[in-house]
């Protein structure tokens, strides 16, 4: 069993709890999943480049990526419905720990003139979103092995129904928000 999933299951519910005064445990926010996504806009001309983001993902998460595809055609990006335009990977449970007690222990603190994430990028349900610029912050993807900078999307869906309870949720696990 994971870190956080402990320090969630024995610490944050509670804090929660008394903080937003719910009735019912049941009632506590908590982390339903992760998803992690590549934008490969250019893997139209070139089918290399998806299998090497699909690759770095894979090593990353430690599973199974999904390729996404477009959904109708843009003639301005010269995009066919169909077309693969990216990669994504959904985490839950154990993985899902792991990936974010990786994410706040190990990526996060590597990144140039770290100052801490926006705690801006909330969408109003509890759902929160973060932009990495480049896949080199992950300590298992090799400098050498990159056939592309690529940045990624990593959205936190929690069961929290405003900004402030998923705030509360995720500064518990410990995320790196700026002041």
């Amino acid at each position: 069993m994971s870190n956080l999933k402990e320090l969630y299951n024995n610490e944050i519910k509670n804090k929660l709890k008394e903080q937003f005064k719910y009735s019912s445990i049941m009632e506590v926010p908590k982390l339903e999943k992760i998803v992690v996504n590549i934008g490969v806009g250019d893997a139209s001309h070139d089918s290399k480049l998806i299998e090497a983001a699909q690759k770095d993902l894979e090593t990353i998460t430690g599973q199974k990526s999904v390729i996404t595809k477009a959904k109708k055609s843009i003639a301005g990006f010269k995009l066919r419905e169909g077309q693969p335009i990216g990669v994504k990977v959904t985490l839950r449970d154990n993985a899902m720990y792991d990936f974010m007690e990786k994410l706040i222990r190990v990526a996060l603190p590597r990144v140039r003139d770290f100052r801490g994430i926006s705690p801006k990028s909330f969408d109003g349900f509890g759902n929160y979103t973060l932009g990495i610029k480049e896949q080199l912050i992950f300590p298992e993807i090799e400098y050498d092995n990159v056939v592309k900078l690529r940045g990624m999307d990593i959205v936190f869906v929690t069961t929290a129904k405003t900004n402030e309870e998923a705030y509360e949720l995720l500064s518990a696990f410990g995320m790196p928000f700026r002041k």
